[in-house]
């Protein structure tokens, strides 16, 4: 058997998405099944999943056990999320803004981290925790994994007045993004850097960066109780 080919689910979803735009695969029109597409693209049927799902999320199709994949007929309006540096968020509600450094280690990449973003469990990333405050308040708790393969000049980087968010958007943007949101409940270990008590709700942004298709950095970030994402569409 033919070994697969470390190909990103990013180049899948692209080209199933460029047939469907073309017409290739008309509206309505049942797609290849993910053994199928794993076989044309000779990658894991994982990585097939995981494009048709991002594709079923963007409202290109509409997957259905045992009826298969289908091009949608009338493909959904999505809205367009902007995300601006929190020193900017900060400044634009009048707030003076101030950034602490907290943890700046390069580690081996752990296995979630691995899964998360798509390397290999051993490769080298820069894990950054750095603070964000409005008018001395806690505002924002950002934890930062960046791959050193993508961005090798982060490993020297200083970050001692600026985060790793606003140095990279700087120096070395990303090209793609996956973005989710969490409603949690802070645990005693967010409770003392946001300022508040362990069970307090919170909203959490989690953020995978890819460069040109190659993986590069995974964030996560947590926001003081009371914060308020809009967007329109």
């Amino acid at each position: 058997m033919n070994a697969h080919k470390r190909i990103s689910f990013q180049v899948v979803r692209d080209e199933v998405k460029r047939r469907i735009e073309s017409r290739i695969w008309p509206q309505g029109s049942l797609l290849p099944t993910e053994t199928q597409l794993a076989e044309e693209f000779n990658c894991a049927r994982a990585t097939v999943n995981r494009a048709l799902r991002e594709l079923s999320d963007q409202g290109f199709v509409e997957r259905k056990r045992k009826s298969g994949t289908r091009v949608k007929k009338e493909p959904s309006k999505h809205a367009k999320l902007e995300f601006s540096l929190a020193r900017q968020t900060v400044e634009n509600q009048n707030a003076t803004y101030r950034y602490s450094l907290v943890e700046r280690n390069v580690v081996a990449s752990p296995g979630w981290l691995a899964s998360q973003i798509d390397v290999s469990a051993d490769i080298r990333v820069l894990q950054v925790i750095c603070m964000h405050y409005a008018d001395n308040r806690p505002f924002q708790l950002e934890e930062r994994w960046i791959n050193i393969d993508a961005v090798p000049e982060i490993e020297h980087a200083d970050l001692t007045n600026h985060g790793p968010h606003e140095w990279l958007l700087n120096a070395s943007p990303f090209t793609e993004a996956e973005v989710s949101f969490c409603a949690i409940s802070a645990d005693g270990r967010l409770a003392e850097f946001m300022g508040t008590t362990p069970g307090t709700s919170m909203i959490q942004l989690e953020r995978t960066t890819w460069k040109n298709g190659n993986p590069m950095a995974f964030a996560r970030m947590t926001h003081h109780p009371g914060y308020c994402i809009r967007t329109r569409y």
